[in-house]
């Protein structure tokens, strides 16, 4: 005889759903997952964050860390509605702050009269191209297993880093048990979100309901709600772009033309201005190249986001090189690859002796490491002619743009008590206007 469930099941569900709506409803107004970025105008720093119930935004902001915050900034809410069965609904809140003064350390708090956060500190970034930027760059962290983030965090709140760039797949995944997962992971980078500006791309784990809950957490420049975007910092130009635009076509097949056409517009814009910010940096969550010991699309000859779709169009590889992009930062694979300066798999470096000074080719750098349930992914045991390092280990990557001709990458092992394992200069002599052709 087969029975449906007994009533006391449906009372431990309903007391179990209960219980979740208790915890998120005990302070509804009360801002958590607070978060910066950067939207790309000097003197501005945008604060995001969560409520479960409609409020004000506003952020209180000043100089000193105790006392009255004198200054006010208003923004806007809008409601998440995610897109799993209990169609869970937040409030995302966005304030952005002007006329900060650049390198000035600022305290502040969001909220309203419903409820406020703690004070959190940040720094104003610099104005202009003269100036040092120090990023950590990382992709594919979890929820479940983010070795990396409290060494990120220690480092973060020591003030070693002007921005974090998230290079793709947060929390795995952000929209799981109806993205409560997304809250938590939220939840666990505020200590280093909240101080410095996190920039961020999509990766294949923000996929789900057409990476909805991406679009909605995170508040980067420009108008295409994080999927691709540019701006500029210190010496150098940053563009953040969606490789998952060749994947999920279902979504649209023209936002691949789409993307393709505004990135030849920044990259032609940005090659003009060489003699301002001589640097050139891309960022995308899927390689080009990789040689780990799986089947994704960077171990195929031939992969989409290098060579584009049927018939060759929209390729990232020969746009890049014709531009002359310096370094095209990574993630996806659970590693730590950097290849040598690399065209179509021939090896451009710039000499025997100094390979990454003047080098005639693009450095690509896939830093995937930093900690998730998916755990490490492995090498192919007899690396690629083309690669130069891999690490197998969890971390993170330190990015240092000291000035216009030189660039400092180190790899950071956090299975080995931060112990430095790749350290590289990239050197190029200071010319206006530069490209490999």
């Amino acid at each position: 005889m087969i029975t449906g469930p007994s009533p006391s099941c449906y009372c431990l569900l309903f007391f179990f759903l209960l219980g979740d709506v208790v915890a998120e409803g005990s302070q509804k107004a009360v801002p958590e997952q607070i978060h910066l970025s950067y939207p790309g105008e000097p003197g501005s720093m945008t604060v995001t964050w969560t409520t479960w119930v409609p409020a004000a935004s506003e952020v209180q902001f000043g100089l000193q860390i105790g006392g009255i915050l004198p200054l006010r900034a208003q923004g806007f809410s809008s409601p998440f509605v995610d897109g799993g069965i209990l169609r869970r609904k937040l409030y995302m809140h966005r304030v952005t702050l002007r006329g900060l003064l650049p390198g000035v350390q600022y305290v502040y708090r969001c909220g309203s009269n419903q409820g406020w956060s703690r004070r959190f500190r940040f720094r104003a970034l610099r104005f202009g191209p003269n100036w040092s930027p120090r990023l950590a760059v990382f992709g594919d962290m979890g929820a479940d297993n983010p070795q990396s983030l409290p060494r990120l965090r220690r480092e973060t709140l020591q003030g070693m880093y002007d921005v974090v760039l998230h290079v793709g797949d947060f929390a795995y995944n952000m929209d799981q048990d109806n993205a409560r997962v997304g809250d938590t992971f939220m939840r666990m980078i505020e200590p280093v979100a909240a101080s410095v500006p996190y920039m961020t791309c999509p990766g294949n784990h923000e996929e789900r309901y057409n990476f909805s809950n991406y679009r909605a957490r995170f508040s980067m420049p420009g108008d295409t709600e994080g999927l691709w975007y540019s701006w500029d910092l210190g010496p150098a130009h940053i563009i953040s772009f969606s490789t998952e635009v060749y994947f999920f076509v279902h979504y649209g097949r023209h936002l691949i033309k789409k993307q393709f056409h505004w990135l030849e517009r920044d990259l032609q814009k940005a090659n003009d201005n060489r003699a301002k910010r001589p640097w050139i940096i891309t960022m995308g969550h899927r390689p080009m190249y990789c040689s780990n010991a799986d089947l994704d699309d960077c171990t195929r000859h031939e992969s989409i986001v290098r060579k584009g779709i049927s018939g060759g169009r929209y390729g990232l590889e020969d746009l890049f090189y014709k531009y002359g992009v310096d370094l095209q930062l990574w993630a996806h694979e659970h590693s730590y690859e950097r290849l040598w300066p690399i065209y179509d798999y021939q090896v451009y470096n710039g000499s025997r002796e100094s390979p990454y000074t003047n080098p005639r080719g693009p450095i690509h750098i896939i830093t995937g490491s930093a900690g998730c349930e998916e755990l490490l992914t492995p090498f192919h045991s007899f690396p690629r002619p083309w690669s130069a390092i891999r690490v197998k280990e969890y971390g993170f990557t330190r990015l240092h743009i000291l000035n216009g001709t030189h660039l400092h990458v180190q790899q950071v092992s956090d299975d080995q008590n931060g112990k430095i394992v790749d350290d590289v200069w990239l050197v190029r002599p200071r010319e206006g206007r530069r490209n490999y052709l």
